[in-house]
């Protein structure tokens, strides 16, 4: 199950996303906002970085004005890995190297093709597993319970 949210900025890109997972008959939870009305977006970053981290949804995929607020409250919840991707490039390796458990776009720095396209390509990838790839995820999973690196 991928969980959604958004601010005020990011609903058509939410909506663009939705009818993706639909194509791609992958289930979804849309915890919103589903308004234009404005909103902060600390309170859905978190709400959705919650039900990932919790085991209720699997991925996250998040949007505000530029990605990089809601990405920075999904992150303050422990065992989220979020990535704010404004390219497919960075999509795919966060997925591949980082297991990225959420997505982050900009609404005001992505046309809703690009971030459809960044969204499919997340989706797609899975983590490569293993390796240096495992060990730096548990470094990252150490600094997040206070341990010294």
């Amino acid at each position: 199950m991928i969980v959604l949210a958004n601010d005020h900025t990011g609903l058509e890109i939410k909506q663009a996303v939705i009818k993706l997972l639909d194509e791609m008959n992958l289930p979804w939870k849309d915890i919103g906002t589903g308004s234009c009305e404005s909103t902060d977006y600390p309170l859905w970053g978190y709400r959705a970085a919650k039900l990932v981290a919790s085991g209720e949804c699997d991925r996250g995929i998040l949007v505000c004005g530029t990605g990089l607020g809601i990405s920075l409250s999904a992150n303050k919840v422990k065992g989220i890995r979020c990535a704010l991707c404004g390219d497919c490039f960075t999509a795919k390796l966060s997925r591949e190297h980082n297991d990225a458990n959420m997505l982050a776009l900009g609404a005001r720095v992505l046309g809703t093709g690009l971030a459809v396209l960044i969204a499919k390509t997340w989706l797609e990838t899975p983590f490569s597993g293993g390796g240096r790839h495992s060990k730096r995820i548990e470094m990252i999973a150490n600094i997040e319970r206070g341990i010294e690196l």
